[in-house]
């Protein structure tokens, strides 16, 4: 009787949790949308997003050029990261496995650096510098770089059959790239080093209609199929031995995943940079909140945990009302660690020793 009075409380929970993060999302947006340099009162951003007459044409254009793609390539790439996050860290079994952790990012930075820097050979001619370049060359160098390193990854995957080998050829592959990032800047000019390392801070601002254009679609096939995948991903979780025996194609699983979670930080990596902490951190507080590892339910939470994390990193990068402009990065990780770190010390997993 006791056993059977405790499933109906679980569910409850787990209901509850997600029904939060659903209203966290659209709450956020608002935010998102209301609150930066010049706060806008709820009412009339409302007014100029569905292009009242009774709205203020300034309010418009802030709205419609600025806020609106901003939040939503925020939203979008949180859940994006935060989806790729936990395919990661189910694939490797591994609690400290992140999007970029077969060196997707480092792939993009790299194909990045080269044309900051001008060193690119054909890339060199194609232009002289960051400056030069417009939001366009710079998206198709990172996802030259970010396709580079994941098709390398995947055709090595075909020949490994341990995980945790491939874990390590990635990593490798990773801080390679990062070794040559770091000789391009110190060959380079002083103001290019900078413009490199100011795109490596991560933002989801200046992101355009036309752009979106392109990053909405990825994103959202991407996490279409992530959400496609959790069956064989929950089989997963006991062992690839296990999946076996469950009729899971343990080889072509591990590949399909690879490539979405790669094509989801790839895109958001190409879009704003690689954006620290989210594809790490927002899989632990999901499970955390919902009680379960179960991806049918854990996969929806860290989509919108995620989305909405994001959408709250991005009012906090604007610092409303000071009219300062902080770093992504520096945001998601102090804001977000600390929190983090608190739940996990609050959780009975931590205190008993099991795993998250």
């Amino acid at each position: 009787m006791t056993a059977l009075a405790v499933v109906p409380v679980a569910y409850r929970r787990r209901a509850l949790a997600l029904l939060a993060m659903t209203a966290a999302v659209p709450s956020a947006f608002a935010l998102a949308v209301t609150l930066g340099s010049t706060p806008v009162p709820l009412g009339e951003a409302l007014a100029a997003l569905i292009r009242s007459p009774a709205a203020h044409p300034a309010v418009q254009e802030i709205m419609w050029t600025v806020r609106l793609p901003r939040a939503i390539t925020a939203a979008l790439a949180g859940a994006a990261l935060a989806a790729a996050g936990v395919q990661m860290q189910t694939l490797f079994r591994n609690p400290l496995a992140e999007p970029y952790i077969l060196g997707v990012s480092s792939g993009a930075s790299l194909g990045v650096a080269l044309v900051t820097t001008g060193m690119g050979g054909a890339a060199g001619a194609f232009t002289a510098g960051l400056a030069g370049l417009g939001k366009a060359s710079v998206v198709v160098a990172a996802s030259a770089g970010a396709a580079a390193v994941l098709a390398l990854v995947l055709a090595l995957s075909r020949r490994v059959h341990s995980v945790v080998t491939l874990l390590v050829i990635g990593v490798m592959v990773g801080s390679a790239s990062v070794s040559v990032i770091t000789l391009l800047l110190v060959y380079t000019d002083p103001q290019r080093a900078q413009q490199f390392i100011s795109w490596g801070l991560g933002s989801f601002a200046g992101t355009t209609w036309a752009d979106l254009a392109l990053f909405a679609p990825v994103g959202l096939a991407g996490l279409g199929a992530a959400l496609a995948g959790v069956k064989p991903l929950n089989a997963l979780l006991l062992g690839e031995s296990y999946a076996r025996t469950m009729g899971v194609h343990v080889r072509l699983v591990r590949t399909l995943t690879l490539l979405v979670a790669s094509v989801l930080a790839g895109a958001v990596t190409a879009y704003c940079g690689p954006v620290a902490f989210l594809g790490l951190a927002v899989p632990h507080v999901t499970r955390l909140l919902l009680g379960t590892a179960d991806h049918r339910l854990l996969m929806p939470g860290v989509i919108l945990l995620g989305g909405a994390t994001a959408l709250l990193c991005c009012v906090a990068t604007q610092a409303p009302g000071s009219g300062v402009v902080l770093p992504l990065n520096a945001v998601t990780t102090i804001v977000g660690a600390p929190v983090v770190v608190t739940l996990l010390l609050r959780s009975r997993a931590a205190r008993t020793g099991l795993a998250v």
